[in-house]
């Protein structure tokens, strides 16, 4: 405390953050002082300091200049929390630094792996808890889940089950596949009393069924596949992860489960490796870092999936949206804002009420009409295209969106801004002539790139649906459409895979998933082609024979939807934003309140010249910087009686550990080229 003490009364402010180190970080604070944090539009003096600061700033300024200061070494300890920084940001960006897990689709032995694993965990709750009912147990991404027909499960319970799952691993019991007939599968499920089994049964379609073994003490019914034997699976590559409540069939009028998940691999390696991506992927959670740095809430007054956003969150979301702007705007977009809600029969005709009724809420009456709240933006748009008659010379025409929608969800299945029950969609609508397509799926990628790349995203999985089924629309302009898609991509250079019968009913699409940080994807973009909308609103173009034509309509979104895009963006970078797009970019710190006046006076400079700053006071230095870095400010400036005399500060960045002191028009033009090139400081 006699060192907190003495640096926080030091004249000089050279050596405070050589003092700040992860002993220093430990040692308690009085809590007794309170903490001020303002900008200076939220403060009462700004104008007196404007008057009375400006003229000293700038003196300061001019002298430090004349000075070549360098940045000063920072201490042992200060490396030591600076190199394992960059460590965590080089395992962000450089994937050779992550553990390469193999998939299901990869390894077929993981998959059999996780199916056996399933089974033994089934034949461990019921020798466990004889009275529980099992129903179905597949693979997933990650490992398996089983939901069981029994009382709540504890994390004590989940220890006793993976136990005894140990147990049946370690006997080595051969998986056993049987077929039987559909009467003698009924008559044996009936004589252990599994209904459940009983509806499976009913909707298997195809005979004879297949029951699998696990020695002679227990069986499922099951197409496979698995391991041959229990002792195949490593059971200390096996973990349970946790419980949940899931609906039978997810059906809320059904019985409440419980479902059981977890992780199987091929060896302990590969699970330690999850593990601690798992780890990794918890300290990025958007919903906590969204509450610890103040970004938004979701209000149980409000209402489950509706999000609230913050001063500092909408900073963030409205650098999104004036990018996204500036960049459609460049590139020949015309931005359109359109209403909430429209009559009921807008969408009768454009299907919606047919085809995505569960989707939407209910309607509402006014003045004996009725009126919907919209569950997408295309309607809307196609009537923004139809307000005039439109020549082929027209074409094409871009209308584009920050369009906010409404989708019922399920409470159950709301989760952060991942799944919401009202979002803004990043939605524009290309009406274009046929020969026209190629060229405007082509600026939509370049477009998707160029949004992209600002936000930190290179690795993208790109596929390609093509016609299903049931589709409308003739095979001709199918595979016209189809084929300018695939030059598109071609002419891109980006790899892409097929997926055969997955376009929607109405015309192919691409579809773009980005990798974060720790090597997930996530599906954002999309750009899909319609025959539908424009034959249901029957909009048409005058061709140069002055005849009715119907034009393309492209669907396609970058981003997806903001509160989703926000909370991704949140987990790539665990809430350390890049320079350009952090809430807050530079806090100052003085040293004593003796300072307050000249940090109020930087703060002012700084925010004439874009720059997002606040002054923070009234704790001891080590704690404001303490507190700085927890809230992920990228860059401190503290001041002291020396950076007052001098009108400089004292800079430390969080990616680039100290820069030493510099004048504030050093300080501001160094921030602003920062910002311009999306780098940092």
């Amino acid at each position: 405390m006699n060192v907190l003490h003495r640096l926080a009364c030091s004249p000089s402010s050279s050596s405070y953050f050589r003092l700040l180190n992860p002993i220093n970080r430990s040692l308690p604070v009085p809590p007794y002082t309170k903490l001020h944090c303002y900008s200076p539009s939220s403060t009462p003096e700004r104008l007196f300091l404007l008057s009375i600061s400006q003229s000293r700033v700038r003196v300061g300024v001019r002298a430090s200049v004349q000075q070549k200061q360098q940045a000063r070494p920072i201490s042992t300890a200060s490396s030591v929390a600076l190199d394992d920084e960059n460590k965590l940001r080089k395992y962000d960006s450089d994937p050779s630094e992550r553990v390469a897990l193999p998939t299901n689709l990869s390894s077929e032995r993981l998959l059999r792996i996780r199916h056996t694993c399933a089974h033994v965990m089934a034949m461990a709750v019921q020798k466990l808890f004889p009275d529980s009912n099992v129903t179905i147990g597949p693979w997933i991404d990650n490992g398996f889940y089983y939901d069981f027909d029994m009382e709540p499960l504890t994390d004590k319970d989940l220890k006793r089950i993976k136990k005894e799952m140990d147990r049946i691993i370690c006997r080595n019991l051969p998986l056993v596949r049987e077929e039987v007939s559909r009467d003698e599968a009924r008559k044996r499920i009936m004589a252990i009393n599994e209904p459940y089994k009983l509806e499976i049964l009913d909707s298997i379609k195809e005979d004879p069924i297949t029951i699998y073994h696990i020695g002679n003490e227990w069986w499922d019914l099951c197409a496979g596949p698995h391991v041959d034997s229990t002792g195949n699976i490593n059971r200390n590559a096996v973990e349970l992860e946790s419980v949940a409540g899931a609906y039978w069939r997810g059906d809320e009028n059904k019985p409440m489960l419980q479902r059981i998940y977890g992780t199987a691999w091929e060896s302990e390696e590969q699970l330690k490796a999850y593990l601690h991506f798992k780890d990794e992927a918890k300290r990025r959670d958007h919903r906590r870092l969204g509450q610890d740095l103040d970004l938004f809430s979701i209000q149980d007054e409000a209402g489950g999936g509706l999000v609230f956003w913050h001063p500092k969150g909408y900073i963030v979301r409205d650098l999104i949206e004036g990018s996204w702007k500036k960049l459609h705007r460049r590139r020949g977009y015309e931005i359109i804002c359109t209403p909430h809600v429209a009559k009921a029969d807008l969408w009768k005709v454009s299907g919606h009420l047919d085809f995505y009724k569960e989707n939407m809420y209910d309607q509402m009456k006014i003045e004996d009409e009725l009126y919907q709240v919209r569950p997408m933006n295309c309607p809307y748009h196609i009537l923004v295209y139809k307000r005039k008659l439109n020549s082929y010379r027209d074409l094409p025409i871009r209308l584009a969106e920050l369009g906010t929608v409404y989708r019922y969800e399920l409470s159950g299945s709301l989760h952060g801004l991942f799944r919401v029950r009202g979002f803004t969609q990043d939605d524009a609508h290309i009406f274009c002539l046929d020969n026209q397509i190629k060229d405007e799926i082509r600026g939509v990628l370049d477009l998707t790139e160029e949004i992209l790349l600002q936000f930190g995203f290179k690795r993208y999985e790109v596929n390609l649906s093509t016609r299903p089924e049931k589709a409308v629309g003739s095979g001709d302009i199918w595979e016209k459409a189809t084929t300018a898609l695939r030059e598109a991509l071609e002419d891109k250079g980006w790899d892409y895979q097929i997926d055969e019968g997955g376009g929607a009913f109405y015309g192919p699409k691409i579809d773009l998933k980005i990798e974060d940080a720790l090597g997930r994807k996530w599906q954002c973009s999309t750009v899909q082609v319609d025959f539908n909308l424009p034959q249901r609103f029957d909009i048409f173009y005058i061709d140069s024979n002055t005849e009715k034509q119907r034009p393309i309509m492209i669907h396609r979104a970058v981003l997806g939807s903001i509160e989703r895009f926000f909370g991704v963006l949140i987990e790539h970078y665990a809430g350390d934003f890049p320079l350009w797009i952090a809430p807050i970019q530079a806090r100052i710190l003085p040293v004593t309140d003796t300072e307050l006046d000249y940090c109020n006076a930087v703060v002012t400079r700084l925010s004439a010249d874009g720059i997002r700053a606040e002054v923070c006071h009234g704790e001891r230095l080590p704690k404001l910087i303490r507190i700085a870095e927890k809230q992920k400010v990228p860059l401190m400036a503290v001041v002291g009686p020396k950076e007052v005399e001098s009108g400089a500060v004292t800079v430390r960045s969080r990616f680039s550990g100290e820069l030493g002191t510099m004048a504030i028009d050093d300080f501001i033009s160094r921030i602003q080229f920062a910002v311009e090139n999306r780098s940092s400081l």
